[in-house]
């Protein structure tokens, strides 16, 4: 009996010490906790990576609009053993003749005119900016979501642990009372053991629950892009947004919903793309100027030194006539594509409007829940404490003093998880809608 006794007390004495430990953590405040995923966050890092290039990207060279100018230089040499016969008959014999040839210059190419193609090529790198920019936005309101998620995963967690904590309490002061009575005689020992079970289950429960309350550390500090082994406590309420409309977030959800916005953006570079396409039915006209030097030597012949040296310039002009009817089918091809573009928007349409409508759903149910819950955690507490006083005068049983206990923890445990569903419901309806405030 002592070394069961004992074994409690020590269990007791471990979880007064994980309570003290938490206590003495840092409080991480949620918009702590969303700042430093915005500064940190490794996904949110990447795709602006991805938008500075699609910034980089936006230059009138890309698009083929500016000219093009290339210097080269050749020098060409060769030894060789010649035999050179004249028209007169006269023979000319050189070992190891020397010549060369040196060339270099710089010039200029520059396309003027491909049926307004260059500027379709301009204008979709552009969009393809507003889609990185779409995609980035996409990505953090998706990080931050999965911040708020687990933030208040650990809040409801920590309310859980509250329960456990209360459930121990009573079942340490039913312990007590009923070593009490056993060592005056007015209790058997069976009461003394089932109030033992009772403790360390609800010990148990708390462990469990706290082992579950620090993963979830460890996973909210990884969105963090943090130490995961940094250890800290979060707020202790929850605090639900009830004053949302379905009509409200629909209107937000249309004008910036990012997957919405990106599904607009990705139809006009399809548009564009067709634009682009039909540029090859027009003629291309390009023109072209340089400065050269020339200069050869050769140690038989003629002339055994040329040297030349000026400017060329020149209009270069082209019409596709016929290639194999591949033009249409390019052009037909773009217009599915333009049709796909115009499918897949209205389709992410309608994925959203069913995603509002279900989480919404799930919003209201868990708004009532939170408040028939409210009142049932009250009923049990009044309960509960009713039944403590019966206790303590002896005038019920301990069975039923434990029924009370495990009523209102199960009545703790429903009233935060209908907080954090309701939260949960309300952090997507703000996704969804593109702007998540806290």
């Amino acid at each position: 009996m002592k070394q069961k006794f004992a074994f409690l007390c020590s269990l007791l004495l471990l979880t007064a010490g994980v309570v003290n430990k938490s206590q003495a953590q840092e409080l991480l405040t949620l918009e702590d906790a969303v700042k430093i995923t915005l500064e940190n966050n490794y996904d949110i890092k990447l795709s602006a990576n991805d938008l500075r290039i699609d910034k980089n990207n936006v230059n009138l060279a890309n698009a083929g609009i500016l000219p093009a100018v290339t210097g080269t230089l050749t020098n060409n040499n060769s030894i060789q053993n010649s035999r050179q016969v004249r028209a007169d008959g006269e023979v000319q014999e050189r070992n190891n003749a020397r010549s060369s040839n040196l060339n270099y210059g710089v010039g200029l190419t520059w396309n003027i005119f491909d049926g307004f193609g260059m500027f379709a090529r301009y204008n979709q790198l552009q969009e393809f900016q507003r889609l990185g920019e779409a995609e980035l936005q996409l990505t953090i309101l998706g990080r931050v979501a999965d911040v708020i998620t687990n933030y208040f995963a650990l809040v409801q967690q920590q309310q859980q642990l509250q329960a456990n904590l209360t459930a121990i309490d009573i079942s340490r002061f039913r312990v007590k009372t009923a070593q009490s009575r056993f060592e005056i005689g007015k209790a058997a020992r069976l009461e003394v053991l089932n109030a033992q079970v009772d403790l360390n289950t609800d010990t148990t429960n708390y462990l469990r629950q706290q082992d579950l309350y620090r993963n979830t550390q460890i996973l909210l500090n990884e969105l963090l892009a943090r130490d995961v082994n940094i250890a800290f406590k979060v707020a202790d309420t929850v605090i639900i947004d009830n004053n949302l409309t379905l009509a409200q977030m629909s209107e937000r959800a249309i004008q910036q919903n990012p997957s919405l916005q990106a599904a607009l953006v990705s139809r006009r570079i399809a548009e564009l793309d067709q634009k682009a396409v039909r540029a090859a039915r027009f003629p291309r006209i390009g023109l072209n100027t340089g400065y050269n030097f020339n200069q050869s030597q050769a140690a038989l012949g003629f002339a055994t030194q040329n040297t030349g040296r000026g400017f060329t310039y020149g209009v270069t002009a082209s019409l596709n006539i016929f290639n194999g009817f591949l033009q249409r089918q390019n052009e037909r091809n773009a217009a599915v594509r333009i049709d796909n573009s115009q499918l897949n928007l209205n389709k992410i349409n309608q994925n959203i409007k069913a995603q509002l409508a279900a989480a919404y759903q799930t919003y209201s149910t868990n708004l009532a829940l939170v408040n028939l819950e409210s009142k049932n955690q009250d009923i049990a507490q009044r309960n509960l404490d009713i039944t403590l006083d019966k206790f303590r005068i002896g005038s019920i049983a301990p069975i039923e003093l434990r029924e009370a206990q495990l009523n209102l923890v199960a009545a703790q445990v429903r009233l935060s998880t209908a907080m954090y569903q309701a939260k949960l419901a309300e952090i997507s309806l703000k996704e969804i809608a593109g702007n998540i405030n806290l």
